[in-house]
């Protein structure tokens, strides 16, 4: 079988991203090539703090994908204007690490790579730097020029655990307004597709949160359930796509729902991330769907204040790189 060449992004240098990185070089990738696009001396440097062999060596993207070597990384190497200081967040640093996301973006558009899995990123740093950045699952659809992207959240546990998101990043007064039946007919639309095409989900079952509590209460609390998702489910169960819902949250997340669904579709980001939290912090995978490559993440931030030390847990990078090989 071919090898597959996953792109690497650290994310926020003074976070734990150049550890985490540092950590899974000294683990075993079969049939899978690690390129990391960053800066050689940060990476040199965390691994001297972080007492771990590290080998850099200068990849070669017109050549077939390598097998990873233990303790090694491939690299492409980008230039930092100032030397890092693990913990200590600085603006200057922002153009780096969207350099490095422009970079892999671009090597995946070109086909020179099969997949891209992002550390984390400050994304307040970004912006007070005047980049606007919302965040990778955005920036990645801008860069592509796709309207819309869906994210999913991936726990792999006795059972599976998928949690896609209708909506991302935005406070919970404009949740509402965002949920139009466009949206949210191409937000299904693009979840059902993709479960089919990366998980190999044949007629995979969706199970729908409502908004509202209790799903509204058939109207007493809401009528976002009537007017906007009940016929957009009716719709798309009449052209074969197997949704079940809207069902209240509250009970949605218990195993007699969960043990049926191949996906659940909350509202909002705080609906239906608490629970995959919960259920796999620090070893759950944040997938993009829509795009023309593949995409993952870690399920966690920078932890600046654990930089630099041996107390950070690559797990999520782990199960993101492993994931991202699996679905290429």
């Amino acid at each position: 079988m071919q090898n597959k060449r996953i792109l690497i992004t650290p994310g926020e240098p003074a976070g734990i991203g150049p550890d985490i990185t540092v950590q899974i070089a000294q683990l075993d990738f079969p049939q899978t090539e690690l390129v990391v696009i960053a800066n050689p001396t940060l990476l040199q440097e965390r691994a001297k703090q972080l007492n771990l062999p590290l080998e850099l060596i200068e990849a070669d993207l017109q050549t077939k994908a390598a097998q990873h070597e233990k303790g090694s990384l491939k690299i492409l190497p980008v230039p930092l204007i100032k030397k890092i200081i693990p913990g200590q967040l600085d603006p200057i640093h922002a153009s780096y690490v969207i350099n490095t996301l422009k970079i892999a973006a671009d090597l995946c558009l070109k086909k020179k790579a099969h997949a891209i899995v992002t550390g984390p990123v400050h994304k307040a740093i970004i912006n007070q730097a005047g980049i606007s950045f919302k965040g990778h699952t955005e920036f990645f659809a801008e860069q592509c020029g796709v309207s819309h992207t869906v994210m999913l959240f991936v726990v792999d546990q006795i059972k599976t655990l998928r949690v896609a998101l209708a909506t991302t990043h935005l406070p919970l007064k404009s949740v509402s307004c965002a949920l139009t039946k466009e949206h949210l007919r191409s937000t299904l639309v693009i979840l059902h597709q993709e479960l089919e095409k990366k998980f190999n989900l044949f007629s995979p079952h969706i199970f729908v949160a409502g908004l509202n509590p209790h799903a509204g209460e058939s109207g007493l609390l809401g009528q976002e359930e009537i007017e906007v998702m009940n016929p957009v489910i009716e719709e798309l169960r009449a052209k074969g796509v197997r949704l079940t819902g809207p069902l209240p949250a509250d009970t949605l997340f218990t195993p007699k729902y969960l043990d049926q669904a191949d996906a659940i579709l909350a509202m909002y980001h705080d609906q239906g991330l608490p629970l995959v939290k919960y259920m796999g912090f620090g070893k759950a995978v944040n997938v993009t769907l829509g795009l023309p490559f593949i995409r993952t993440s870690v399920d966690h931030g920078t932890a600046l204040d654990i930089a630099g030390t041996p107390y950070a847990d690559a797990g999520s990078l782990e199960a993101a790189i492993r994931l991202a090989a699996k679905i290429s």
